[in-house]
Formats: C-alpha cells, structure tokens, sequence
C-alpha cells in the first residue's frame, strides 16, 4: 500500500489538531480551502475520525488516528 495524495492530505489535516486538548479545540475547515483539503475532512468525516464534513472535533477512532499520525510526523522529521 503507497501513500496516495488523498491520504497524505488526510494525514496533514490529522496533523492539526491539538492533542493536548482535543475535547475543547477543534478545526474548521473553511469553503474556500484548496479543493483537495475540503475533499480530505470530508472523507475523514465519513470515515468516522473527525465529528463534522468541515472539521470539528476528533472521534475516539480520530484521537488515536491523529496520535499515531502525529507520532509518524515525529519519527520521520528526526532530528532537527
């Protein structure tokens, strides 16, 4: 399985959220974002990760799929 631009969208938009407070601050993804933002919160929508089409807030399955994103982001950046 490759990294698609689909899914490195997806995972760029994972990247954004704050896992250190997720139950108080979400994202909002606005109409007039580059198409390809727009499609990748609503696949995640649809997906069950993220709580609306235009962003929100995580889902249990979106916390531990940001977390996990997050932490790849992390390893594969190394060190600065």
């Amino acid at each position: 399985m490759a990294f698609t631009q689909a899914l490195v969208a997806e995972l760029e938009i994972l990247a954004l959220f704050n896992l250190g407070n997720v139950q108080e601050e979400g994202i909002k993804v606005h109409h007039d974002a580059a198409p390809e933002v727009v499609a990748a919160a609503r696949r995640l929508h649809d997906k069950g990760l993220i709580s609306r089409p235009d962003g929100g807030y995580l889902t249990s399955l979106g916390l531990d799929a940001a977390e996990q994103a997050q932490s790849l982001l992390t390893i594969l950046s190394g060190p600065r």
